[in-house]
């Protein structure tokens, strides 16, 4: 049987389909809308293996739509346009008649693709639906991202997965003949990853391999896998366990360790700019004003990788990770920044003072607004002393400056400035 386990079990209807109950269960984000079947441009985010493409085919039958596939790897502008233009004949905005274009992996098409569909999705020709495991923020434009809602799915639960080994052994025509027993799963569930089409591959693979009666046990499974199947899984829990190791090595001054799990994240073959991107959040986060060159190398880490590639980029990426590592760190502006909203959550819209609100009008100075407001650079050392913060918050501190060289200069600075206030 040449079609695999995992596309002969695949969901048909919403009511077969499993996990990612916060969009399609009873009170689910996306249930409501595939009922009246009023279906807006979509999103979905996650890792591979968790329901994306199986969904987006349940929306279009549950919903009457034609329904049409892209894959972003194998696709390019013309086909995209070919696609718009048998839509156009389908009916206008939000109709029974407006097709579905799902398109996988949508963020490994090119600023330009991703230019042909917005006309397209404004007008309503086709409802997209994308369906990417990167960041959409940083992977989709923001036209594009701000006609389309986004919807993140989850990587699959223990008992989403041990429901679907379930229905393998039941409803599939193949498996269910076989005798199989199945003793015990921990080792099935834990390389897969939460990835469901992993797990099937992997169970189908054992079954296949083994005569009956067959016992599903951990050493069986752990027996028939390549080793290096499990040394870096990039959708399951070795991904996340291992760029947590590069960025407490980092965050801990240990350029040694953090070259090592940079190097195991290249060879399990770890997207560069979601390296890069993690060392850019980090040279803010940890780092801050204790070096502020830090942001800019990341920032340029960031933006040279996107241009050049692997190899040559795990040059680059090391580079700025040895750096890292080897700052003097502070955490004191995510510190502030946190306490800030923390502040404004508890206190509301607190009024803005009167002296530093805009007055545009003749009645807004009437008002006293921008009253008694002092110019900083009409004043000596281009400083005057005056409550920034609303009254209920006055001489709230917010920013502690970090005990390192650089934001010891910056406290001494503002303890001069503002003479023991914010309790510098």
């Amino acid at each position: 049987m040449n079609e695999p386990l995992a596309e002969r079990i695949r969901p048909k209807t919403l009511d077969d389909y499993i996990s990612q109950q916060h969009l399609v269960g009873k009170n689910g984000a996306l249930t409501e809308h595939i009922k009246r079947g009023i279906i807006p441009s979509l999103i979905f985010w996650g890792p591979p293996g968790i329901g994306k493409t199986t969904l987006a085919n349940i929306i279009a039958k549950e919903s009457k739509r034609p329904f049409y596939t892209l894959s972003a790897i194998s696709s390019g502008v013309k086909d995209v346009r070919d696609i718009i233009d048998k839509a156009k004949q389908g009916g206008g905005l939000f109709t029974d008649k407006s097709p579905i274009l799902f398109i996988d992996e949508i963020h490994r098409f090119s600023k330009s693709q991703q230019d042909s569909l917005l006309g397209a999705v404004e007008k309503g020709w086709v409802t997209l639906i994308g369906a990417t495991t990167e960041n959409p923020s940083f992977e989709v434009i923001p036209a594009l991202l701000s006609r389309c809602q986004v919807y993140v799915l989850n990587s699959f639960s223990k008992k989403d997965l041990e429901d679907l080994l379930q229905r393998a052994l039941k409803e599939d025509a193949f498996i269910s003949k076989k005798n199989i027993i199945v003793e015990e799963t921990e080792a099935l569930l834990r390389v897969s990853g939460g990835d469901a089409r992993k797990l099937l591959n992997i169970f189908e693979l054992v079954v296949n391999t083994e005569k009956e009666p067959i016992r599903i046990t951990n050493e069986l499974v752990l027996s028939k896998i390549q080793k290096n199947t499990v040394l870096y899984d990039k959708a399951g829990e070795q991904h996340y366990d291992i760029v947590s190791a590069f960025i407490k090595s980092i965050r801990g001054s240990d350029p040694n360790a953090a070259v090592y799990w940079l190097a195991r994240m290249i060879e399990g073959g770890e997207d560069a700019k979601f390296i890069a991107r993690r060392m850019l959040i980090l040279a803010s986060e940890d780092i801050g004003n204790a070096n502020p060159t830090a942001l800019i190398l990341a920032n340029n880490t960031f933006q040279a990788v996107n241009i050049i590639g692997f190899p040559e980029s795990r040059i680059i990426l090391s580079q700025c990770a040895v750096y890292l590592a080897s700052s003097a760190k502070s955490n004191a502006s995510y510190e502030a920044i946190g306490k800030a909203q923390s502040l404004v959550k508890e206190t509301g819209d607190l009024s803005v003072p009167l002296h530093l609100r805009n007055a545009p009008t003749k009645l807004m100075k009437e008002l006293d607004y921008g009253k008694n407001y002092k110019y900083a650079h009409s004043f000596e050392n281009n400083f005057a002393e005056q409550e920034f913060l609303p009254d209920e918050l006055k001489n709230t501190t917010i920013y502690e400056p970090g005990n390192n060289a650089r934001e010891n200069t910056i406290r001494e600075f503002l303890k001069k400035l503002w003479k023991g206030k914010y309790g510098y």
